[in-house]
């Protein structure tokens, strides 16, 4: 989840992989997947307020999220931003200024019933040359209004496919394209009925062991609900998630998928815990990583533990909407815990760490209670075993 500021209509033909798609393929996927997110993520109904927040994404699919919207009996309140403009807006804030862009966009989101968010960038560095500490302080400033956005309304956010997320997947334009409208407009509904079976296990255990190379990682999930991700929230989805204990984590645990924060891109995380608190963090860049951290007091606890399962999704692209559902995967997440499932923890961060299991990345295990749970990806249990690629495909 994030943020833009600062507004400026896309044209289509200018990196957003609309070039190349004949006017009736456009419409056809466009209309298919605008469907997806109206009709089944956020359930528009008549009378409903939908903000849609469209950052670096081609007029037809805003477009086309609007008439779905208005099919639905919804009334669409549209901003169209820029993610050079987020930058410039950010880079000199200040206090009283990000006070201001708060209290403008509180008072919006407000008075909206739901909230589609679909986020195209250029260039994922785009924040990267913002200084650490501006950036922390636009951060919390905003904070309340995505609490608010998180807890009160109907939201979804997706990511736009562009030519750098393309790139960063090691594919080619066209084949993303193809991925990308495969992935977002698969079946969830399959998906959330074999979903059930992780959610109760989960509900039921108490002690977690997660290994695996460079990681030996203990935690309580004691107490702790789970929240299936079916498609109602995030596009593309694939996951189940609980929270730690707060104080209960300890060990250490090395993720091997590259990630990017705040702009900036960090590559072999490792961090370890003692009794809830991130002790040590070792990255690419462990000033910065180190920076994030200390943002404030809860940014070194945890508040996410979640398995993902989404079968498309089999290697990482520095885009965390796709990279925390990949399959055979797990991700622990430094920051703040979300109210549905919720250990107290409170942050300006939430930072979905991705640990990839499956043989080809290193193996490694998830234990409940001292029952295998998940060996090199794929669940072990039979209740569980419809959760594995070859099950949901």
């Amino acid at each position: 989840m994030g943020f833009a500021t600062g507004r400026r209509q896309s044209m289509p033909g200018k990196g957003m992989l609309v070039t190349g798609l004949c006017a009736d393929m456009i419409d056809s996927r466009y209309s298919e997947l605008a469907k997806v997110l109206v009709e089944y993520s956020t359930e528009l109904k008549k009378g409903d307020r939908v903000l849609i927040d469209a950052i670096d994404v081609p007029d037809e699919f805003t477009i086309a999220l609007m008439r779905c919207a208005r099919n639905a009996g919804a009334e669409p309140v549209v901003d169209v931003r820029h993610g050079r403009i987020t930058r410039e807006t950010v880079r000199d804030s200040n206090e009283g200024h990000a006070k201001l862009l708060k209290d403008i966009e509180f008072y919006r989101m407000r008075r909206m019933q739901a909230y589609i968010a679909v986020r195209g960038s250029a260039n994922i560095s785009e924040l990267s040359d913002v200084p650490g500490d501006v950036m922390s302080m636009f951060t919390r400033t905003m904070r309340p209004v995505l609490n608010y956005r998180v807890s009160n309304t109907r939201w979804a956010v997706l990511r736009w496919p562009t030519p750098s997320m393309a790139q960063s997947a090691g594919m080619s334009t066209e084949a993303f394209e193809d991925f990308f409208f495969k992935v977002c407009t698969f079946d969830y509904s399959k998906m959330s009925k074999a979903m059930r079976p992780l959610e109760e296990r989960i509900e039921k255990a108490e002690q977690v062991h997660i290994k695996g190379p460079a990681t030996d990682l203990r935690f309580s999930i004691k107490g702790m609900n789970a929240e299936r991700c079916d498609g109602k929230r995030n596009i593309p989805d694939g996951e189940v998630y609980t929270c730690p204990v707060k104080n209960s984590v300890n060990g250490t645990i090395s993720f091997n998928t590259p990630t990017v924060y705040s702009g900036t891109r960090f590559e072999n995380i490792r961090l370890e815990f003692k009794n809830g608190k991130v002790v040590d963090a070792e990255a690419s860049d462990t000033k910065r990583l180190n920076e994030i951290l200390d943002t404030d007091r809860g940014a070194r606890y945890v508040g996410e533990f979640a398995f993902g399962l989404n079968p498309h999704v089999l290697k990482p692209m520095c885009d965390v909407l796709f990279d925390e559902k990949i399959s055979g995967s797990i991700h622990f997440t430094p920051g703040r815990a979300y109210e549905t499932v919720d250990n107290g923890n409170r942050s300006a961060v939430h930072w979905d760490m991705v640990l990839i299991q499956r043989p080809e990345w290193g193996g490694g295990e998830i234990w409940f209670d001292g029952e295998l749970i998940r060996k090199d990806g794929l669940f072990v249990p039979k209740a569980l075993q419809g959760l594995n690629p070859e099950n949901l495909v």
